[in-house]
């Protein structure tokens, strides 16, 4: 089982949502989607402020032959697809997809950490993963091993707001 977080916050979100969800869908089987949640932008220290735009958030769950590299190769290339500028660290985004998880992997890679370095702190990724995989057990060391993504988001802040956006 696959785990990856999306997220958008530039021009038209749930479209670019939408395609990328379309586009995954392509190259994984058995997918399926969170809710789309509202959140507030992370922002860098000194960021400019037309930076501060709320982004939608939403994860997918699904099964993929691809290695974890394959599959980073293959999202980074959807980004593009989708018109993903860099800005910069942080910086407003047309589209973000990250792998969260990928089965019980732990990797830590210069250019992939699975699960993502920043999980269990990011409730605009924790909750749309619990949504859709509960029971997923966290396999990294530290605070949060062996707890559930139930159990993990149950414990930290939930700023989002679950919107009433759905894709077609």
């Amino acid at each position: 089982m696959v785990i990856l977080g999306l997220g958008s916050n530039c021009g038209d979100r749930v479209l670019h949502l939408q395609s990328a969800v379309a586009k995954i869908g392509k190259i994984v089987v058995d997918l399926v989607c969170s809710p789309i949640y509202e959140s507030a932008a992370l922002l860098p220290e000194g960021a400019p402020l037309e930076w501060d735009i709320t982004f939608l958030n939403m994860a997918l769950c699904c099964k993929t032959i691809l290695t974890p590299q394959q599959l980073l190769l293959e999202i980074k290339a959807i980004e593009k697809k989708l018109g993903r500028v860099e800005r910069g660290h942080w910086g407003p985004r047309e589209i973000d997809i990250d792998i969260l998880a990928y089965d019980d992997l732990v990797i830590n890679e210069e250019n992939l950490i699975i699960p993502h370095a920043h999980l269990t702190a990011r409730d605009f990724a924790l909750i749309p993963l619990a949504d859709i995989a509960p029971d997923w057990v966290y396999p990294a060391k530290g605070n949060f091993y062996g707890k559930t993504a139930r159990e993990i988001a149950g414990s930290i802040a939930n700023n989002l707001t679950k919107t009433s956006y759905t894709l077609k």
